[in-house]
């Protein structure tokens, strides 16, 4: 995958699928200290100990349709490859939680990508889920949080389009504001 965004909506996609409620996702950026961490958590079923030690193994998956799961081992390799780290942690009934940290300015880290896109896809899912997205740069924070939007539109969809186009407009413009001061 060479953009992280997409990374992140694979990630993203095992949560719906395991009944997540909320899925939380912080991007932290810090180009004084060299790093770029993704955080992706969720309120779904968790993975036993069994399924949490094969979860990395991209010949385990828990899909019918096919054998393999690549998703998680192309993260992981990714954050790898760039000098990082990649962890999961997950209880059963209470959610997993996947960390992913690169070396900021490594050649081989993959653009963010369209997370507005991204974030916009998880949004419009068939199944009413909300969605915590924090991106942090040098210590500046954007936040963008379905539930407090949900309080603010009284009842006008997600899907009506000029929620959709403000709701990607904020999300682009948030993130560069967060961006704009860095020469």
């Amino acid at each position: 995958m060479n953009e992280l965004s997409l990374h992140i909506l694979d990630i993203c996609q095992n949560s719906i699928k395991a009944d997540a409620n909320l899925i939380t996702i912080i991007i932290e950026e810090d180009i004084n200290n060299n790093f770029y961490k993704i955080i992706i958590g969720d309120d779904g079923n968790g993975m036993s100990e069994k399924t949490l030690s094969e979860f990395s193994d991209p010949f385990f998956t828990t899909r019918s349709t096919r054998k393999v799961g690549m998703g998680v081992p192309l993260f992981k390799m990714a954050a790898k490859m760039c000098n990082g780290s990649f962890n999961v942690d997950s209880i059963l009934e209470k959610g997993t939680v996947i960390s992913a940290i690169f070396e900021h300015n490594h050649i081989d880290r993959a653009p963010l990508g369209d997370i507005d896109e991204t974030l916009m896809i998880l949004i419009l899912n068939e199944r009413d889920i909300d969605v915590y997205y924090e991106h942090i740069f040098n210590n500046k924070k954007y936040i963008f949080d379905t539930r407090e939007i949900r309080k603010v539109l009284n009842n006008i969809p997600f899907t009506d389009y000029s929620v959709i186009m403000w709701i990607k407009d904020n999300i682009k413009n948030g993130i560069k504001n967060l961006q704009k001061e860095v020469t």
